[in-house]
């Protein structure tokens, strides 16, 4: 299936799996990938995560592989590929060999990682954290080029190179001042996080043109935001969800960030008008959906959400 050009001013809307099994199997993520390319997404979202019990997603390259063996067209992404904790040149031969594999259909979202137990288990410093993720980039793409990046006495050159020339599109997840200057001085899509307040999100895309403008990037096209979303008639079920979430957010606190009200909830009225703020505000154009993250609801709910959110971008141009 060809995807026909889209107007940019479009939203276009990518989603996470909104089913995770404990034992992660293949089937379970590709049927959810297949459902997603079916409806008219654009792109299916893998996050990274180690050590957070179950389940966890320590290797999204290996899964996003086998979701691109059964799809045809849907963009493949990482939410937040840890650069920081790999070795630099590997990391660079397994997104051109996905990106290959896939057809070119990755987007190869970025980030740097936040918690202290995770970095410590890969001997990695948090006060250098950035600077690894800068040089581990920069390898990737000296070796993305085709340039020589052994020594001049054992000269190797990486085969092969990505589909996407020069590279898959790279976007960073940020959260905090620090990484919205990363992102700007990289000229590359910031990918809102799914925790901060719309307040919040405001006041980082201030943040993050002023920083563009300072190192003289041009604004990306895509201006993306990812939130926890779900549609349902039931006004007693979003009710229910709307007070778990409450709840969960009132237990994270990230240093002064905003987390409250994070999600859009609702019936499929209430949903657009939510969405249709974010538009206006932002200039939003780029919805990455994330799953209500709630014990006891059934994944047919999830998958009947994202039908009718399907069903009513529409309404959303």
């Amino acid at each position: 299936m060809t995807r026909q050009p889209r107007d940019p001013k479009s939203l276009r809307l990518g989603i996470t799996p909104w089913h995770l099994s404990s034992t992660m199997e293949a089937d379970t993520l590709c049927r959810q990938a297949e459902l997603a390319e079916q409806c008219g997404y654009e792109s299916f979202w893998l996050p990274e995560s180690h050590f957070a019990g179950t389940p966890s997603i320590p290797e999204p390259m290996l899964l996003l592989a086998a979701i691109a063996a059964r799809t045809t067209s849907i963009k493949l992404g990482t939410t937040s590929y840890l650069l920081p904790i790999r070795n630099p040149l590997q990391a660079a031969e397994q997104v051109a060999v996905l990106d290959q594999l896939s057809g070119g259909r990755l987007i190869l979202g970025l980030g740097r990682g936040f918690r202290g137990d995770m970095l410590d288990a890969f001997k990695v410093d948090p006060r250098e954290k950035r600077q690894l993720f800068e040089q581990t980039l920069d390898a990737m793409k000296r070796a993305w080029s085709g340039d020589i990046v052994g020594s001049e006495e054992h000269a190797a050159v990486m085969s092969p190179l990505p589909l996407q020339q020069p590279h898959p599109p790279i976007w960073l997840a940020a959260f905090g001042p620090k990484a919205l200057q990363q992102a700007a001085k990289l000229g590359v899509p910031y990918l809102a996080s799914p925790m901060e307040s719309l307040n919040q999100l405001e006041k980082n895309y201030r943040l993050y043109y002023d920083a563009l403008d300072e190192h003289g990037k041009p604004r990306p096209q895509e201006v993306a935001v990812m939130r926890t979303v779900f549609i349902s008639d039931d006004s007693q079920l979003c009710g229910k969800i709307h007070q778990k979430l409450s709840q969960m957010t009132s237990a994270i606190k990230v240093g002064n960030m905003e987390l409250a009200k994070s999600w859009i909830v609702g019936n499929g009225t209430q949903v657009v008008n939510e969405i249709r703020e974010y538009q206006q505000r932002l200039g939003m154009n780029y919805l990455i959906v994330a799953r209500p993250r709630i014990k006891g609801l059934k994944p047919e709910a999830c998958e009947q959400s994202m039908r009718q959110l399907a069903a009513l971008t529409a309404e959303l141009k």
